[in-house]
């Protein structure tokens, strides 16, 4: 027997807040039939293409050490380059600058949400293709 991810749950302080960033970040959706509103202790998001869902969850106690789980971002049509000011100017931190890692052409950057919660983006497959 085997199982399959239901969706991606996410604590947080700020379910609501959190969850309009991730749609700024991703295109996901809310559920029409289950808007989120401010106060809502638990926000879930779906990705209109694909339905995975991320799921929100308000929790007592802050984030205090480097997330053990973590989303890797791919851009769907721009650059890495340009994804990464788009999502600084949506208010993402950057962590650290992992470009070039593994010589010219490879890495990441690492970005932390406006909670902490740390994420990468990477290349986009059109910028992959054109290094092979």
């Amino acid at each position: 027997m085997t199982s399959y991810v239901s969706h991606t749950s996410i604590d947080c302080a700020n379910a609501f807040a959190l969850s309009e960033f991730w749609k700024k970040v991703l295109g996901y959706v809310d559920d029409p039939e289950d808007p989120n509103f401010p106060g809502h202790e638990e926000c879930a998001i779906h990705d209109p293409a694909t339905g995975h869902t991320l799921l929100f969850l308000e929790v007592p106690e802050a984030k205090s050490i480097k997330n053990r789980l973590h989303l890797d971002l791919r851009p769907r049509r721009d650059t890495q380059d340009q994804e990464l000011a788009h999502l600084l100017e949506l208010g993402a931190t950057q962590v650290a600058d992992l470009r070039g890692i593994h010589g010219p052409g490879s890495g990441w950057v690492v970005l932390a949400d406006p909670e902490g919660n740390e994420f990468c983006i990477l290349h986009s497959d059109e910028e992959i293709a054109a290094m092979r």
